[in-house]
């Protein structure tokens, strides 16, 4: 019987799932949408459209909160109702996880598929940073010294790979929904007008981090807190652009925090190789520049920056060279899989 293999990036706001055996990729929004706590009317996508729009009898439910398993009864029906076909008991997976949590919550991501309907014959998994680093290109087994910068929806990761290992990592709650709520507490403070999250996500991508020093107003709809009515207010650009500085401001304090805590040769090489940006936010407008104004750190990243940690996953699948990235039940060093 044909094994079935599946690899998964679990984020916070969408999920990626890669099959090896039609080598394709595809990706759906981590949400869903419940009426009576029980009865399920939408997964991935179509419940996302919900948000802020349902009414108040139906819960628009994200089951994945700051990088980790919040809701796991909602996850796993997420999860099979978004993988391909019909999974078999000789089905393996191979999951992406942050390194930076607790082994309780990197234990959920690995009972979500070994004890649900996913019918899972083996669970293996890998480290993010490293997934991340092989789906940019690098050699991650060769590699003296470099920093993977995952800025995801409600978390950045941020991890040191030397040698095939992550050194150091940390999951800070900066992302993508915590850039939209600054939007809107700039906005409400300075202009007392109230905008929603989908509005404060299209100003933060039409400004971006950085531009030039002319300024670009916007107008947008929302609720006057003055008068009650709904209406419409001009936006400047330098109001959004400060506000999401000072949230990446405790981004840019971590990545030197860490240059600390790792050894003199790897500082060394990171210094010299920089960083690698990645993650859905990867392409926030002018956030690279910003990273190595603030850093002094060169940093690159791909065309599709969103998909690097699955495209990692799909090349340890299938080639043998990163075989020994994944890690099961078996190995010593993940005990707390068992």
């Amino acid at each position: 019987m044909f094994r079935k293999v599946y690899g998964l990036d679990l984020g916070t706001y969408e999920i990626k799932i890669y099959d090896k055996k039609r080598d394709r990729i595809r990706s759906a929004k981590t949400v869903i949408a419940m009426q009576h706590e029980t009865e399920v009317l939408a997964v991935g996508s179509r419940a996302y459209l919900m948000e802020e729009r349902a009414p108040a009898d139906i819960r628009v439910v994200f089951p994945m909160r700051g990088g980790v398993i919040a809701q796991f009864r909602e996850m796993q029906f997420l999860l099979c109702e978004l993988l391909p076909g019909k999974t078999s008991f000789h089905t393996e997976y191979l999951l992406a996880i942050p390194t930076d949590v607790t082994a309780v919550d990197k234990k959920a991501f690995y009972d979500l598929v070994c004890h649900s309907m996913a019918r899972a014959k083996t669970v293996r998994v890998v480290e993010r940073g490293l997934a991340d680093a092989v789906g940019m290109g690098v050699d991650v087994h060769q590699e003296k010294g470099i920093l993977v910068a995952n800025f995801g929806g409600e978390t950045t990761e941020l991890s040191v790979i030397s040698k095939g290992k992550v050194l150091v990592s940390r999951l800070l709650p900066v992302g993508g929904r915590c850039l939209d709520d600054a939007v809107i507490e700039a906005v409400r403070s300075h202009c007392e007008f109230l905008i929603g999250r989908p509005t404060a996500g299209q100003l933060r991508m039409q400004f971006g981090i950085a531009g030039d020093r002319k300024e670009r107003p916007l107008s947008v709809a929302g609720r006057d807190l003055v008068t009650g009515m709904a209406g419409k207010t001009s936006v400047s650009s330098s109001l959004i652009r400060r506000a999401l500085k000072k949230v990446l401001l405790q981004t840019i304090v971590e990545v030197e925090r860490i240059q600390e805590r790792i050894p003199l040769d790897v500082y060394r090489q990171v210094k010299k190789r920089g960083i690698c940006l990645t993650g859905g936010l990867a392409k926030l407008s002018g956030l690279d520049a910003y990273l190595e104004a603030q850093t002094g750190l060169f940093v690159h990243k791909t065309a599709n920056s969103r998909l690097s940690a699955i495209q990692g996953i799909r090349q340890i699948l299938s080639d043998p060279y990163y075989r020994d990235l994944a890690h099961g039940i078996s190995d010593e060093d993940y005990r707390w899989l068992r």
